[in-house]
Order: C-alpha cells, then structure tokens, then sequence
C-alpha cells in the first residue's frame, strides 16, 4: 500500500487475523480495559475478512509488524455519505517517535479522501495526552457538544424488554 523508508503499511488479510487480535490485546492492555477483550481469532476471520464488517492495515518497520489501524465506514444522514470510523491506531511502545503512528494515520485519512468520505471519526479516552495532543497536530476537534452512548451485551437484550 505504501512505503517510507524502512516502514510499510499494507492491507491485512485473512491470514493476519492472530496478528490483529494481538495487536488488539496490546491497545487493550494499554487502554487498561484488558479484560474487556473476548475477540477470537474466529470471530475476526469471520466479522472483519468474511463479512467485511471492518478493514485493517498493518504497518511493519523492517519486515516486522509494529502497528496497526482498524475502521470502518459509517453514514451520516445530515450529509449523505459515508465517514470512516477510526477503532483503533496503535503502535508498539517501542516503536513510538518514528512517526509510523502519523503515516497510518494519514493512510486511513487517504482511504477516507479516495472513497469521497467527508468525515473521519474516532473516539480516544479522556486521559491519553499523548494521542490528544497527536490529535490536535492533525487538526482534529474534539466533538465536546456530543456523549457517547452503548447498550452492550444484556442491556440490548434488555432494551427490547422496555
């Protein structure tokens, strides 16, 4: 998909669904919410690869895989067209400065701009300076007029019984 210098991004496949799940218990563990993740291989071979539900790119500094990016398209009805949903961004610790957080970043953000998208959207919790800062640089605002709500698991179920 691209290269700079040492650092590649390309599209995951089937076969990369260990490496994502990976990478998804490393940002979970980071985020602190360890034991939030149930994801399996499985369900991402099924979910993201067969029903296409998700896409993600893997970028890899000198053959190695060291982060990664996982969206997926959403609509809004005010303008019409769809977005991209940003899940997740992260990159190993180790691997940090290098800039490879900003090209896969940017690398969603090009996605986004080809498919004519006219939002990229994404949440990040209250408390990582870091990725707010990263943020702002890019030119992102903070949508504070909005909260975030979820049914999740039972409550769903339990919705339907109101």
């Amino acid at each position: 998909m691209g290269a700079q210098g040492n650092f590649v991004i390309r599209k995951a496949e089937k076969k990369d669904a260990c490496l994502v799940l990976e990478f998804i218990r490393k940002i979970a563990e980071y985020e602190r919410m360890s034991r939030q993740v149930v994801a399996t291989r499985e369900l991402l071979e099924e979910f993201v690869f067969d029903r296409k539900a998700a896409e993600v790119l893997i970028g890899e500094a000198e053959g190695r895989p060291v982060g990664f990016a996982l969206y997926f398209e959403n609509f809004s009805t005010f303008l019409g067209r769809t977005g991209l949903h940003l899940e997740d961004l992260f990159v190993d610790p180790d691997q940090r400065g290098k800039g490879y957080g900003k090209q896969l970043f940017q690398a969603v953000a090009r996605i986004a701009a080809e498919r004519g998208c006219q939002r990229l959207e994404w949440a990040c919790l209250n408390w990582n300076q870091p990725s707010i800062d990263f943020y702002h640089y890019m030119g992102a605002v903070p949508l504070e007029e909005w909260t975030t709500f979820r049914l999740a698991g039972g409550a769903i179920e339990a919705a339907l019984e109101k």
